[in-house]
């Protein structure tokens, strides 16, 4: 099984410094697990690492979509998975970070993408509120076909008065690429992984990212954000951090409130988060922001953890 690092937690907690730090100490090249930094010109709401700030460390899967197109779990599976085989073969250590649990989940595991869980675990991208909203402008029957287009097999089993079902399918599928009536599987482990989860006190995480929000207005988000205004209901618009000015950019909201709304949903995101990563997977916790001593042994951990065939 070839050895795969990874760095999770929520948004925040200084998970960038530390892939840079292992890196450069165990020759490893960084692939990105963020559902976000996928996409060209999306990089001040996504805290997307700055050429400056990578140190000579490789790094892969940002950049590589449109802010128009869509991506699933399932085309990130398929790539990550591919340069964890490329970074094995140069001799380097594959350092996957990032903070979208169901990628990390579907990538270290033989992961049978397709269920209700799944599209719960990312509702958070905006895809139930595109679905809703194209269902009360047109109606059960045009959201119903629209499934019938892109999973027969789902619309075949699900009545299409049943809103709520077709539209998790809806969702489940451009998610995941799967149908949702994919039958469950017990997901076998692919890789040797040492996961590694970031943490640190709520307030003080709190507090971290309502200082990130302020900083990424004071670089320019708002401009960024501009960027989606004319494709609303492309999957990068329902980013947090891009989501929140679409009424604002239509005067039905202030700049004030807006920003506190991006605090809001970033807070709730990473409690969100944290606890994906508590209820499903199973990492080393470390508070490094408290704690930043506890690097050492975390170092060491990682060192044996490698010496192991």
């Amino acid at each position: 099984m070839n050895k795969v690092l990874v760095i999770v937690g929520p948004t925040g907690v200084g998970k960038t410094a530390l892939s840079i730090e292992l890196a450069k100490k165990f020759q490893g090249e960084v692939i990105s697990g963020d559902s976000m930094q996928i996409y060209k010109g999306l990089d001040i709401g996504t805290a997307k690492i700055r050429p400056d700030e990578m140190a000579g460390v490789p790094h892969h899967l940002i950049d590589i979509r449109e802010m128009q197109e869509q991506y699933s779990v399932a085309e990130f599976q398929k790539e990550a998975r591919k340069k964890i085989a490329e970074i094995t073969a140069r001799g380097h250590l594959p350092i996957v970070v990032g903070g979208t649990g169901l990628y990390i989940q579907a990538l270290l595991y033989d992961y049978q993408l397709g269920s209700e869980k799944d599209a719960e675990s990312v509702g958070d991208l905006g895809l139930r509120e595109k679905y809703t909203s194209f269902a009360k402008a047109n109606g059960n029957q045009a959201l119903w076909k629209l499934l019938q287009e892109r999973d027969p097999q789902a619309a075949e089993k699900i009545h299409f008065n049943n809103q709520r079902k077709v539209v998790r399918a809806l969702e489940v599928f451009e998610l995941t690429g799967k149908s949702i009536m994919q039958p469950e599987q017990t997901p076998q482990k692919l890789f040797d992984y040492f996961l590694i989860g970031l943490t640190t006190e709520r307030e003080t995480l709190y507090q971290r990212i309502n200082q990130r929000v302020d900083m990424m207005m004071a670089e320019g988000l708002e401009q960024e954000a501009e960027q989606l205004r004319e494709i609303p209901f492309a999957q990068a618009a329902r980013g947090i951090g891009y989501k929140e000015f679409l009424p604002y950019f239509e005067g039905q909201q202030s700049l004030e409130a807006t920003i506190e709304e991006i605090k809001l949903h970033s807070r709730r995101y990473a409690k969100r988060q944290l606890t994906w990563f508590r209820n499903r997977m199973a990492p080393l916790w470390i508070d490094l922001i408290n704690h930043p001593e506890s690097i050492e042994t975390l170092e060491e951990s990682v060192k044996k953890w490698l010496e192991v065939p």
